[in-house]
C-alpha cells in the first residue's frame, strides 16, 4: 500500500509558490534559514517555516539587526511577501527602533489583516491613513511595497497604490503619539500579533533611495 502524504491548502501554497527572486537594486534582508541579522523580542512566537518567517504567539516584533547599512533607513523602498491564515493580524514597521518589549513606539505600521476583527486592513498605514476594504486574500501571498521619501510615504498591496501620505508640517504623530512620526532613519520590524493569528513574511528586500 503507497502512504499518501496529505497537506493543507496552506502548507501545499507555501510549497508551490517559489519565492520570487530579488529586483535589480534591491539587497535581501532575510536569509529564508533562520534569523541570521534580526533581533526577537519573543522567540517562541517565531519560527521558520519553508522559506519565511512565522509569525504565532504572544505579541512579539522581529527587528532587522544586520550589517547593511547598519540596519538605518531612511529613505527607501521595501518589499514583503505576505501570507495570512483566515483571521489572522500582523504588521510591518519602518523608521523604528528595537525594544524590549511592547509595541514599536517609534516609526509607522504597514497594516497585516484581511480577514482579522480590526476594521483596519491590509495595506494602511495604521491609524494615520487607514482604508477599510482588504486588497488581498488570505492563503494567498501578496507584496506589500513600501516607498519612504522625504515626507512621504507610499503604500502599495500587489501594485495598486493603497496610501500616500505626507506627513504635515504641524503633525505630532497622531491617534499613535509623537514617535509617529518621519524624523530621522530606523530599521524594520515585523509582527507576531496574538497567539490565534499566523502570518508567514518571505523575500524581505529594501532598496535605498539616499
Amino acid at each position: 500500500m503507497t502512504n499518501l502524504i496529505r497537506f493543507s491548502p496552506l502548507i501545499l501554497a507555501l510549497f508551490l509558490q517559489a519565492a520570487p527572486k530579488v529586483e535589480e537594486g534591491f539587497t535581501s534582508l532575510f536569509n529564508g534559514k533562520d534569523f541570521t541579522g534580526w533581533k526577537v523580542q519573543n522567540p517562541a512566537s517565531w519560527s521558520i517555516e519553508n522559506g519565511a518567517m512565522k509569525a504565532n504567539g504572544v505579541p512579539s516584533h522581529a527587528f532587522y539587526a544586520g550589517d547593511f547599512r547598519n540596519a538605518s533607513f531612511r529613505n527607501f523602498e521595501l518589499k514583503v511577501d505576505v501570507m495570512t491564515r483566515n483571521n489572522s493580524n500582523g504588521g510591518i514597521y519602518v523608521l523604528t527602533e528595537f525594544q524590549e518589549t511592547g509595541w514599536p513606539k517609534k516609526g509607522f505600521e504597514i497594516q497585516v489583516n484581511n480577514t482579522f476583527k480590526d476594521p483596519v486592513k491590509t495595506g494602511s498605514l495604521y491609524h494615520v491613513a487607514d482604508i477599510m476594504e482588504a486588497p488581498a486574500k488570505d492563503e494567498e501571498w501578496f507584496t506589500e511595497h513600501i516607498i519612504v521619501k522625504g515626507d512621504t510615504i507610499t503604500v502599495k498591496v500587489n501594485d495598486k497604490q493603497t496610501v500616500s501620505w505626507t506627513q504635515p508640517a504641524d503633525w505630532k504623530g497622531g491617534r499613535e503619539g509623537p514617535g509617529r512620526s518621519i524624523t530621522g532613519p530606523g530599521t524594520i520590524a515585523l509582527q507576531a500579533h496574538d497567539a490565534n493569528s499566523v502570518v508567514y513574511y518571505r523575500n524581505i528586500r529594501i532598496k535605498p533611495l539616499d
